[in-house]
């Protein structure tokens, strides 16, 4: 979810519940659009992240210290003569814009005490920090923004602090239901795009999922709905919005907003984060978190980790692409060389009824009609009218040769050619599924040992690897271990696993190879479904509904002589179809 209105009263929350009273004792700018705060607040020495970015601006606690620039750039000492130890008194959202306001109380140079206002607007590639006088006169900008920049709004000293409305859109907290209902039934644009569109701090995500809680179809237009039901979707926004209208009334201070900060997960790919349920993800995987700042603080962890491991990734991929790519219209071409083969049979009983029957032909004959003794068919065959008949025979047979010879060739070929294309794709398939450098190191590792990428000169150091495979728990107590790549898949089952364990993998597909340890017992039947789903989901088929996992003791798995790292073949096995969701299973 973006950073919407939901999600910065849910922060205004807890930062005013943290850090008001706090005072303020050391202010860096550790990046032009980014400032952080250390306040000594109730629980001990708080630090606040304040992020402008453009690309991805954010406002929560954490632990993490930044190092501060050797000269602090002009906008941080202008805060730090005001700001620093001054005492923070509230910290609020104005409507429910993307914008926190921390009212600071401090001394001026008079000894006099008086107020100022920290402003964060968090709204993309205009998201600004900006500092205030009580009055709401600009004093300074992280960002400063000229009247060429912006004819809606200028952010310079002197000029009055206002939140520009360049949309019109109502606050969702007190429109009326008459209000409502004749503004979103009005729109002609889809259900969920008119409500965030029309209402002030809804995300994309949060309209979708008012209207699934609404059981109304967000995608048909707004203006095809009848009163009733847009009065239905008015309450249900209501309800929806209950824990931030807690917040903001007054009256009711003593209650405490039910905020419930989660992430939710496609396996181990955070998609979507939020302070309310989603029910649109009942099906993910949910990790709830004490405050909004632990979750903002893990999702963009876990995202840019991700992000980072993608960009690491690039030239290997590139590198798997290309010559999958190239083996892929090799095998085409061999398959169409093969097919052209398929006639071999045929010259081949023509030369062999040319000698049985050939003794009847009159030289200079075209063809000649003679009964197939294989099939009990008669079938004419063409001749050569220049040459003997017997000769004719000598280039069919010549013919059929020379097809014979191409099939055995092209057969080991096109053997050779798909092991290969399997092989590549088996690799594309632990780059989706690496998480750390260490992982990828072990995969240029493979790329290297199979010539895709130049050997290391043999007097180099080679690097030490300490990726290890995903090590999981059943819920019977049972070690299961899931390979991230073909090496990994390699030794975990001719090197780790022992006889009786048991394997598992998706059938048909590229993926890791699972190995759960039986000390001895006999598996209980959830252990054999939870590593069956574990196969399903490290394997490309992981997007499927069901995936066909085979399993099979680890004794019946053998690897052939020469071939391809994670290759394996087995004669006897078991099989299930199962869902790839691993949610519930524990990891350690």
């Amino acid at each position: 979810m973006a950073f919407d209105g939901i999600t910065v009263a849910c922060m205004a929350h807890e930062l005013n519940t943290k850090l008001s009273g706090g005072r303020i004792s050391k202010i860096v700018q550790p990046e032009t659009d980014e400032l952080l705060l250390t306040v000594k607040a109730k629980e001990g020495n708080l630090r606040l992240l304040l992020s402008a970015s453009a690309s991805l601006p954010l406002v929560y606690l954490t632990e993490t210290n930044k190092t501060a620039p050797m000269t602090a750039p002009n906008f941080c000492m202008l805060l730090r003569k005001h700001l620093s130890g001054g005492r923070i008194l509230s910290v609020t959202q104005p409507s429910m814009e993307r914008v926190l306001r921390f009212e600071i109380e401090h001394l001026d140079e008079l000894g006099d005490l008086c107020r100022k206002y920290l402003i964060i607007e968090l709204m993309g590639k205009h998201s600004n920090i900006i500092f205030c006088t009580q009055d709401d006169q600009i004093i300074d900008s992280i960002k400063r923004v000229s009247a060429n920049m912006s004819s809606v709004r200028e952010v310079l000293p002197g000029r009055p602090y206002f939140i520009p409305d360049t949309q019109g859109k109502s606050y969702p907290l007190t429109i009326t239901e008459q209000d409502f209902i004749a503004l979103i039934g009005a729109k002609s644009a889809k259900l969920a795009k008119a409500l965030y569109t029309s209402l002030t701090g809804l995300s994309p995500v949060a309209a979708e999922e008012i209207c699934h809680l609404a059981s109304l179809d967000s995608d048909r237009p707004a203006n095809v709905f009848e009163s009733e039901a847009l009065l239905h979707l008015y309450r249900t926004l209501r309800r929806y919005l209950e824990p931030v209208s807690i917040w903001k009334e007054t009256d009711t201070a003593g209650k405490d907003a039910d905020f419930q900060p989660s992430i939710y997960y496609d396996g181990k790919n955070p998609v979507e984060f939020s302070c309310l349920p989603l029910t649109l993800y009942a099906e993910s995987r949910r990790e709830s978190y004490p405050s909004a700042s632990l979750m903002l603080e893990h999702y963009y962890a876990e995202k840019n980790t991700l992000s980072r491991i993608r960009q690491r990734s690039t030239d290997l991929r590139r590198i798997v692409q290309t010559a999958l790519e190239r083996n892929v219209k090799k095998y085409d071409l061999q398959a169409k060389q093969l097919k052209d083969t398929e006639k071999r049979e045929k010259y081949r009983i023509y030369g062999e009824l040319i000698n049985t029957y050939g003794y009847n032909v009159e030289p200079g004959s075209k063809s000649f009609r003679a009964l197939n003794y294989y099939t009990g068919e008669e079938i004419e065959i063409p001749l050569d009218p220049q040459i003997p008949v017997q000769e004719n025979a000598k280039k069919y047979f010549d013919r059929y040769g020379k097809l014979k010879r191409t099939y055995e060739a092209v057969t080991a070929l096109l053997k050779e050619t798909g092991e290969e294309i399997e092989h590549l794709r088996s690799i594309q398939t632990a780059l989706d599924i690496a998480l750390k450098e260490e992982d990828l190191a072990e995969i240029r590792e493979e790329l290297m040992q199979s010539g895709y990428i130049r050997k290391r000169p043999q007097n180099a150091k080679r690097p030490k690897i300490t990726s290890k495979p995903f090590h999981y728990i059943s819920s019977d107590g049972y070690d299961m271990y899931v390979g991230k790549n073909n090496l990994q898949n390699d030794a975990l089952t001719f090197q780790f696993a022992n006889g009786n364990d048991w394997w598992f993998h998706a059938k048909g597909a590229p993926g890791s190879h699972v190995i759960v340890r039986t000390n001895g017992n006999t598996l209980p039947d959830s252990t054999f479904e939870e590593a069956a789903r574990l196969a399903a989901h490290y394997s490309a088929n992981r997007d499927a509904e069901k995936v066909e996992i085979d399993y099979v003791e680890k004794k019946q798995v053998k690897k052939p002589n020469g071939a391809k790292p994670g290759f394996v073949v087995y004669y006897t096995n078991y099989s299930m179809m199962i869902s790839p969701d691993i949610s519930g299973i524990r990891e350690l």
